[in-house]
């Protein structure tokens, strides 16, 4: 286990890539996505995983809600990158959000096989919220939020459906 997490690229005579970590039932998870996604996706799903577990530094089936915590306050770190969006610097929220749901999804086929010592995944849906009544998942808040923004086409509707001039010139000036 000393090697795990070793990112590993194999191609197949036929050219079919395959990725490896170094650790059994996180290569099985690989080769189930590969089964099931583009190259593309298979690669960054790949990549996050051994973000992961170089962070945590744990075997899979021991890890905690309070190591998957701690992956996301590492992410959010201080990096040496900064965003030239927001000028902030860590991993852009879509990046973490991202990363959590490659590892979401990993423990998510773990207790699904029946057959590892995984019974619930560690990667927490939410958090509970202050607001009464509603639904279970109308309470959650979400672990990362990806901010929202509009496209260039959809800001041009918006605007285009203001009513009056002065509507229309107090959104110019934000």
């Amino acid at each position: 286990m000393s090697s795990f997490p070793c990112l590993v690229r194999l191609v197949s005579g036929s050219g079919q890539v395959r990725y490896r970590l170094g650790e059994r039932l996180v290569d099985r998870y690989l080769e189930f996505v590969a089964g099931r996604c583009r190259p593309n996706t298979l690669r960054a799903v790949a990549f996050d995983l051994k973000a992961f577990f170089a962070v945590t530094s744990k075997d899979p089936v021991q890890v905690t809600a309070a190591d998957v915590f701690e992956f996301l306050a590492h992410q959010r770190g201080d990096r040496t990158v900064v965003r030239r969006p927001d000028r902030e610097s860590g991993l852009s929220a879509r990046t973490i959000a991202r990363r959590l749901s490659s590892v979401s999804g990993l423990y998510a086929y773990l207790v699904a096989r029946g057959d590892t010592p995984v019974r619930a995944s560690p990667v927490p849906r939410g958090l509970m919220t202050r607001r009464q009544g509603g639904t279970m998942r109308s309470r959650m808040a979400p672990l990362v939020r990806v901010p929202r923004t509009l496209s260039p086409e959809d800001a041009d509707r918006l605007i285009g459906a203001l009513r009056t001039h002065r509507d229309r010139a107090a959104s110019r000036c934000g």
